[in-house]
């Protein structure tokens, strides 16, 4: 009985995963995974060829994601990460500006034209992660957009480019977020191999 469990687990996981969507700068869904990834990466290929900067923000699981991909990106994505998350900055200016501009405040005095933001929120809708969009598209960033639950989400059309998972499940979607950065820092090694 238990086993069986944890297969329908992972074949739901699987179903989500396929069910997908990833959007282009023209907010058309692209028509297949393969063809989203093969743009995602070329985005982050030109962020890292032009020396720009790559932030990563999200709360809660979200936030362990974004602290975890900053790294990976750094180490094996050989690209300018910036982390968000120093205790004192997010403290400071959760104090003096409300925690809804824990994130857009860092961006406006670190964020420059041809950044990249990566802002992750399972449900779409985390104020602080909705005004960091918003800041870093005034100051010229890209953004990269990941989330779930509702497709009516705040962030869900907000960025450049717009990951979408259809479940109002936390793990699953944060696993899927996971993976798909996991699989494009993957591929960055990969061209680096090859080259």
């Amino acid at each position: 009985m238990g086993s069986r469990r944890h297969q329908i687990y992972l074949e739901e996981l699987i179903k989500y995963l396929k069910e997908t969507k990833i959007y282009g700068p023209e907010g058309i869904a692209y028509k297949n995974w393969e063809e989203g990834m093969q743009h995602l990466t070329r985005l982050f290929l030109e962020t890292r060829k032009n020396g720009k900067h790559l932030f990563f923000i999200g709360n809660g699981g979200s936030a362990a994601i974004a602290s975890h991909m900053t790294a990976d990106y750094m180490k094996n994505g050989r690209m300018k990460t910036i982390s968000l998350y120093d205790s004192s900055v997010i403290t400071c200016f959760g104090n003096d500006y409300g925690y809804e501009h824990i994130f857009s405040r860092s961006l406006k005095h670190l964020g420059e034209n041809g950044d990249l933001l990566v802002a992750i929120s399972s449900s779409g809708n985390s104020p602080n992660i909705v005004n960091a969009i918003q800041t870093a598209k005034e100051n010229g960033l890209n953004v990269v957009t990941l989330s779930g639950f509702e497709e009516t989400n705040r962030i869900c059309r907000m960025g450049d480019y717009n990951i979408y998972v259809p479940v109002s499940h936390y793990g699953m979607v944060e696993s899927i977020h996971n993976l798909i950065l996991q699989q494009i820092v993957d591929a960055l090694m990969g061209y680096d191999n090859e080259a």
